[in-house]
Protein backbone atom coordinates (compact mmCIF):
# COMPACT_ATOMS: atom_id res chain seq x y z
CA UNK A 1 0.00 0.00 0.00
CA UNK A 2 2.89 2.21 0.11
CA UNK A 3 3.50 4.96 3.26
CA UNK A 4 0.69 3.54 5.97
CA UNK A 5 -1.43 5.67 7.34
CA UNK A 6 -1.50 5.45 11.28
CA UNK A 7 -4.29 5.69 13.54
CA UNK A 8 -4.21 9.43 13.90
CA UNK A 9 -5.77 9.58 10.28
CA UNK A 10 -8.43 7.50 11.45
CA UNK A 11 -11.97 8.77 11.56
CA UNK A 12 -15.15 7.40 13.60
CA UNK A 13 -17.97 5.78 11.04
CA UNK A 14 -20.58 6.56 12.92
CA UNK A 15 -19.37 10.16 12.85
CA UNK A 16 -19.32 10.01 9.11
CA UNK A 17 -22.27 8.49 8.55
CA UNK A 18 -23.81 11.32 10.37
CA UNK A 19 -22.95 13.93 7.73
CA UNK A 20 -23.39 14.24 4.47
CA UNK A 21 -21.08 13.81 1.53
CA UNK A 22 -19.93 15.54 -1.98
CA UNK A 23 -19.82 12.24 -3.93
CA UNK A 24 -18.66 8.40 -3.37
CA UNK A 25 -17.22 5.96 -5.86
CA UNK A 26 -16.98 2.63 -4.17
CA UNK A 27 -15.21 2.83 -0.90
CA UNK A 28 -14.37 6.27 -1.17
CA UNK A 29 -15.86 9.82 -0.88
CA UNK A 30 -15.36 13.72 -0.55
CA UNK A 31 -16.68 15.59 1.96
CA UNK A 32 -16.28 18.86 4.03
CA UNK A 33 -14.89 18.40 7.73
CA UNK A 34 -18.32 18.82 10.14
CA UNK A 35 -16.27 17.90 13.16
CA UNK A 36 -12.82 18.23 15.24
CA UNK A 37 -12.17 14.66 14.52
CA UNK A 38 -12.19 15.42 10.92
CA UNK A 39 -9.76 17.99 10.98
CA UNK A 40 -7.64 16.31 13.46
CA UNK A 41 -6.96 13.35 11.27
CA UNK A 42 -6.69 15.67 8.00
CA UNK A 43 -3.56 17.39 10.12
CA UNK A 44 -2.21 14.30 11.17
CA UNK A 45 -2.48 12.82 7.43
CA UNK A 46 -0.72 16.64 6.44
CA UNK A 47 2.27 16.11 9.14
CA UNK A 48 2.74 11.88 7.86
CA UNK A 49 3.34 14.01 4.18
CA UNK A 50 4.66 17.45 4.89
CA UNK A 51 7.10 16.65 7.94
CA UNK A 52 8.00 13.15 7.58
CA UNK A 53 7.73 12.22 4.02
CA UNK A 54 8.86 15.48 2.20
CA UNK A 55 11.17 16.66 5.31
CA UNK A 56 9.34 19.68 6.43
CA UNK A 57 10.73 20.86 10.33
CA UNK A 58 7.54 21.54 12.60
CA UNK A 59 7.66 23.48 15.74
CA UNK A 60 8.09 21.30 19.04
CA UNK A 61 4.21 21.75 19.59
CA UNK A 62 3.55 20.10 15.64
CA UNK A 63 5.88 17.09 16.86
CA UNK A 64 4.76 16.62 20.27
CA UNK A 65 1.12 15.32 18.46
CA UNK A 66 2.18 14.46 15.14
CA UNK A 67 -0.41 16.85 13.64
CA UNK A 68 0.23 19.88 11.05
CA UNK A 69 -1.50 22.56 12.68
CA UNK A 70 -1.90 26.87 12.18
CA UNK A 71 -4.33 29.61 13.17
CA UNK A 72 -5.72 29.03 9.63
CA UNK A 73 -7.18 25.71 10.52
CA UNK A 74 -9.71 27.43 12.83
CA UNK A 75 -11.51 29.04 9.88
CA UNK A 76 -10.89 27.21 7.28
CA UNK A 77 -13.46 24.56 5.93
CA UNK A 78 -11.52 21.39 4.99
CA UNK A 79 -12.40 18.87 2.06
CA UNK A 80 -11.79 15.30 2.63
CA UNK A 81 -11.23 11.87 0.56
CA UNK A 82 -12.32 9.47 3.12
CA UNK A 83 -11.49 5.80 2.83
CA UNK A 84 -14.11 3.55 4.12
CA UNK A 85 -12.33 0.13 3.42
CA UNK A 86 -9.47 0.71 5.76
CA UNK A 87 -8.95 -1.77 8.77
CA UNK A 88 -12.58 -1.46 9.70
CA UNK A 89 -12.36 2.11 9.98
CA UNK A 90 -12.65 5.27 7.62
CA UNK A 91 -9.61 6.98 7.09
CA UNK A 92 -8.60 10.23 5.80
CA UNK A 93 -6.34 9.68 2.57
CA UNK A 94 -6.91 13.22 0.59
CA UNK A 95 -7.69 16.70 1.99
CA UNK A 96 -7.63 20.35 1.14
CA UNK A 97 -7.87 23.89 2.95
CA UNK A 98 -10.46 26.11 1.82
CA UNK A 99 -10.50 29.91 2.65
CA UNK A 100 -13.15 32.34 1.17
CA UNK A 101 -12.54 35.86 0.77
CA UNK A 102 -15.37 37.22 3.19
CA UNK A 103 -14.40 34.58 6.32
CA UNK A 104 -10.48 35.72 5.28
CA UNK A 105 -11.49 39.51 5.42
CA UNK A 106 -13.18 38.75 9.02
CA UNK A 107 -10.05 37.72 10.03
CA UNK A 108 -6.42 37.60 9.52
CA UNK A 109 -6.69 37.57 5.99
CA UNK A 110 -5.11 35.38 3.60
CA UNK A 111 -2.27 32.86 4.31
CA UNK A 112 -0.52 33.40 1.15
CA UNK A 113 -0.67 36.94 2.25
CA UNK A 114 2.58 35.99 4.03
CA UNK A 115 4.47 35.14 1.05
CA UNK A 116 2.63 37.25 -1.95
CA UNK A 117 1.90 40.63 -2.52
CA UNK A 118 -1.83 40.33 -2.93
CA UNK A 119 -3.22 43.37 -3.55
CA UNK A 120 -3.75 43.91 -6.87
CA UNK A 121 -5.68 40.65 -7.03
CA UNK A 122 -7.99 41.91 -4.11
CA UNK A 123 -8.40 44.95 -5.81
CA UNK A 124 -9.12 43.05 -9.33
CA UNK A 125 -11.74 40.76 -7.06
CA UNK A 126 -14.16 43.17 -6.49
CA UNK A 127 -15.78 43.42 -9.78
CA UNK A 128 -15.50 39.64 -10.33
CA UNK A 129 -16.63 37.77 -7.92
CA UNK A 130 -15.13 36.41 -4.45
CA UNK A 131 -11.90 34.22 -4.07
CA UNK A 132 -11.38 30.82 -2.52
CA UNK A 133 -7.78 30.02 -1.71
CA UNK A 134 -6.65 26.43 -1.86
CA UNK A 135 -4.14 25.38 0.56
CA UNK A 136 -2.61 22.25 2.56
CA UNK A 137 -3.13 19.90 -0.27
CA UNK A 138 -2.03 16.25 0.23
CA UNK A 139 -2.77 12.70 -0.71
CA UNK A 140 -1.76 9.88 0.93
CA UNK A 141 1.03 7.98 -1.32
CA UNK A 142 -0.89 5.11 -2.15
CA UNK A 143 -3.99 6.67 -2.99
CA UNK A 144 -2.30 9.33 -5.28
CA UNK A 145 -4.40 8.34 -8.73
CA UNK A 146 -7.19 9.38 -10.26
CA UNK A 147 -9.63 8.36 -8.21
CA UNK A 148 -8.68 10.26 -5.31
CA UNK A 149 -7.63 13.47 -7.49
CA UNK A 150 -10.58 13.21 -9.29
CA UNK A 151 -13.28 13.71 -6.11
CA UNK A 152 -10.79 16.24 -4.65
CA UNK A 153 -11.65 18.66 -8.22
CA UNK A 154 -15.46 17.32 -7.93
CA UNK A 155 -15.62 18.77 -4.29
CA UNK A 156 -14.08 21.91 -5.25
CA UNK A 157 -16.30 22.13 -8.15
CA UNK A 158 -19.16 22.26 -6.15
CA UNK A 159 -17.72 24.43 -3.62
CA UNK A 160 -17.52 26.83 -6.48
CA UNK A 161 -20.66 26.28 -7.07
CA UNK A 162 -21.95 27.04 -3.72
CA UNK A 163 -20.13 29.92 -2.80
CA UNK A 164 -20.33 31.90 -6.53
CA UNK A 165 -16.58 32.01 -6.71
CA UNK A 166 -14.37 34.51 -9.27
CA UNK A 167 -10.71 32.76 -8.66
CA UNK A 168 -8.82 30.40 -6.94
CA UNK A 169 -5.68 31.22 -5.76
CA UNK A 170 -2.86 29.29 -3.17
CA UNK A 171 1.10 28.26 -3.45
CA UNK A 172 1.37 25.61 -5.40
CA UNK A 173 5.32 23.95 -3.99
CA UNK A 174 8.59 22.70 -6.21
CA UNK A 175 10.27 20.07 -3.46
CA UNK A 176 13.86 21.42 -2.38
CA UNK A 177 14.34 25.04 -0.97
CA UNK A 178 17.43 25.18 -3.73
CA UNK A 179 15.99 27.33 -6.20
CA UNK A 180 19.16 26.46 -8.84
CA UNK A 181 17.18 22.99 -8.56
CA UNK A 182 14.48 24.48 -9.87
CA UNK A 183 15.67 26.66 -12.81
CA UNK A 184 14.10 24.95 -15.86
CA UNK A 185 10.26 24.69 -14.14
CA UNK A 186 10.53 28.35 -12.61
CA UNK A 187 11.60 29.78 -16.11
CA UNK A 188 9.12 27.82 -17.88
CA UNK A 189 6.14 28.84 -15.56
CA UNK A 190 7.34 32.64 -16.20
CA UNK A 191 7.80 32.48 -20.07
CA UNK A 192 4.54 30.44 -20.62
CA UNK A 193 2.22 30.86 -17.73
CA UNK A 194 2.54 34.14 -16.35
CA UNK A 195 -0.48 35.99 -14.93
CA UNK A 196 -1.75 39.38 -16.42
CA UNK A 197 -0.69 42.31 -14.52
CA UNK A 198 -4.24 42.84 -12.57
CA UNK A 199 -4.01 39.35 -11.30
CA UNK A 200 -0.19 39.09 -10.96
CA UNK A 201 0.55 38.41 -6.86
CA UNK A 202 4.34 39.33 -6.23
CA UNK A 203 6.36 37.46 -4.48
CA UNK A 204 7.44 39.22 -1.01
CA UNK A 205 11.24 40.55 -0.82
CA UNK A 206 12.50 39.15 1.94
CA UNK A 207 12.47 35.48 0.03
CA UNK A 208 11.61 36.41 -3.61
CA UNK A 209 13.59 33.91 -6.20
CA UNK A 210 13.33 35.50 -9.81
CA UNK A 211 11.36 32.75 -12.05
CA UNK A 212 12.87 34.05 -15.37
CA UNK A 213 16.18 32.51 -14.17
CA UNK A 214 16.28 30.93 -18.19
CA UNK A 215 15.67 32.48 -21.24
CA UNK A 216 13.02 31.10 -23.25
CA UNK A 217 14.48 30.33 -25.99
CA UNK A 218 17.12 27.97 -23.91
CA UNK A 219 14.12 25.87 -22.52
CA UNK A 220 13.48 22.67 -23.53
CA UNK A 221 8.98 23.43 -22.84
CA UNK A 222 8.08 19.48 -23.16
CA UNK A 223 10.49 18.48 -20.87
CA UNK A 224 10.07 21.47 -17.96
CA UNK A 225 6.50 20.74 -18.37
CA UNK A 226 7.19 17.13 -17.17
CA UNK A 227 9.09 17.71 -14.46
CA UNK A 228 6.57 20.00 -12.69
CA UNK A 229 4.92 18.53 -9.50
CA UNK A 230 1.36 16.38 -10.44
CA UNK A 231 -0.30 19.38 -8.43
CA UNK A 232 0.79 22.06 -10.60
CA UNK A 233 0.10 20.60 -14.15
CA UNK A 234 -3.19 19.80 -12.89
CA UNK A 235 -3.84 23.57 -12.32
CA UNK A 236 -2.28 24.42 -14.97
CA UNK A 237 -4.58 21.97 -17.54
CA UNK A 238 -7.27 23.72 -15.86
CA UNK A 239 -6.06 27.22 -17.25
CA UNK A 240 -3.79 28.18 -13.93
CA UNK A 241 -1.61 31.04 -14.12
CA UNK A 242 1.56 32.09 -12.22
CA UNK A 243 2.47 35.51 -9.77
CA UNK A 244 5.84 36.81 -10.16
CA UNK A 245 8.19 35.05 -8.32
CA UNK A 246 8.84 32.15 -6.24
CA UNK A 247 9.22 32.46 -2.58
CA UNK A 248 11.66 29.86 -0.55
CA UNK A 249 9.94 28.51 2.39
CA UNK A 250 12.87 27.21 4.23
CA UNK A 251 10.28 24.89 6.57
CA UNK A 252 8.42 23.46 4.43
CA UNK A 253 11.69 22.59 2.28
CA UNK A 254 9.93 24.04 -1.14
CA UNK A 255 10.12 26.58 -3.07
CA UNK A 256 6.57 27.97 -3.77
CA UNK A 257 5.16 29.60 -6.57
CA UNK A 258 1.71 31.47 -6.70
CA UNK A 259 -1.13 30.01 -8.61
CA UNK A 260 -4.40 31.56 -9.86
CA UNK A 261 -7.36 30.23 -11.81
CA UNK A 262 -10.40 32.15 -13.17
CA UNK A 263 -13.13 29.62 -12.38
CA UNK A 264 -14.68 30.78 -15.90
CA UNK A 265 -11.33 29.61 -17.88
CA UNK A 266 -12.46 26.12 -16.48
CA UNK A 267 -14.04 24.29 -19.17
CA UNK A 268 -17.88 23.28 -19.31
CA UNK A 269 -16.43 20.06 -20.39
CA UNK A 270 -14.79 19.62 -17.05
CA UNK A 271 -17.05 21.20 -15.01
CA UNK A 272 -20.08 19.02 -16.16
CA UNK A 273 -17.42 16.19 -15.88
CA UNK A 274 -17.04 16.82 -12.10
CA UNK A 275 -19.95 18.62 -10.97
CA UNK A 276 -23.66 16.96 -12.08
CA UNK A 277 -27.09 16.20 -10.88
CA UNK A 278 -26.05 13.50 -8.74
CA UNK A 279 -23.76 15.07 -6.80
CA UNK A 280 -25.51 14.24 -3.81
CA UNK A 281 -25.43 10.53 -4.26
Amino acid sequence: MGYPLTRATAVAADLLAAAPFIHRVGQLDVRLAVSQEEIAAAQALRYQIFYEEMGATPTAAMARVRRDIDDYDAICDHLLVVDHGLDGRPHVVGTYRLLRQVVAQQHKGFYSAGEYDLSRLIAHSAGSGQLLELGRSCVAPAWRNNATISLLWRGIASYLQTHSIGHMFGCASLHGADPLLHSAELSYLYHHHLAPPELRAEALPENHVPMNRLPAAMIDARAASRALPPLIKGYLRVGAMVGNGGFVDHQFNTVDVFVIMPVDRITSRYAGRFVGANDAE
